[in-house]
């Protein structure tokens, strides 16, 4: 595994100092030697597989989860050198590149048919669901309860239309919108 980890690492990295320790100790140097040299160790093979079979999404989940750790510099200095690359990819990850931009399209294809089955998969919800935090009328309400006995439609009602900036004077105990974004809005008014 650490010949192959060499390999592939010592082709990406042409520029900067950067030295790995692989997680059963071998130490090798990538790139030309220029720039503040930056020491990362890869603590577990685990790591060091999943950085070689995907390493724009594996470098930075193994560096969260604590099994790749920087020793000398910071995450920062090891992300700029490996930013720091000639554009010229190596042929495998060109492969994979392509490999992962035909997978995507396949996955994200959307006809007809699977559009129609997403939409009722998240939006056909049961009318149970909206009586859980909608009153009687299936409105949203923004209730004020004097007792706790008293149900939302009784702390809604009686209702008076007024105008919303009435609403806001502080004499309200319940206020009620219908409609898109509070088209109307009812306030019941203390006793």
């Amino acid at each position: 595994m650490d010949r192959l980890l060499r390999y592939f690492l010592q082709q990406f990295i042409r520029r900067g100092a950067m030295t790995f320790t692989t997680a059963s100790g071998a130490k090798f140097n990538c790139g030309d030697g220029t720039g503040e040299p930056v020491c990362v160790r890869f603590l577990t093979a685990e790591a060091e597989r999943r950085v070689l079979l995907n390493p724009e999404l594996a470098l930075g989940e193994v560096y969260m989860e604590g099994t790749f750790v920087v020793e000398n510099g910071s995450i920062a200095d090891a992300l700029a050198i490996l930013l720091d690359q000639p554009e010229i990819l190596p042929r495998w990850a060109k492969l994979q590149w392509w490999l992962r931009y035909l997978a995507r399209h396949a996955k994200q294809f959307n006809p007809r048919r699977r559009s129609k089955n997403n939409v009722a998969h998240h939006y056909d919800l049961d009318g149970r669901l909206y009586s859980l935090f909608l009153d009687a009328d299936k409105q949203y309400s923004c209730a004020y309860f004097e007792t706790p006995d008293l149900t939302l439609d009784d702390a809604n009602s009686p209702r008076s239309a007024i105008s919303p900036r009435s609403c806001w004077s502080g004499a309200v105990t319940a206020c009620s919108t219908s409609g898109p974004a509070g088209a109307d809005l009812a306030c019941t008014w203390p006793k």
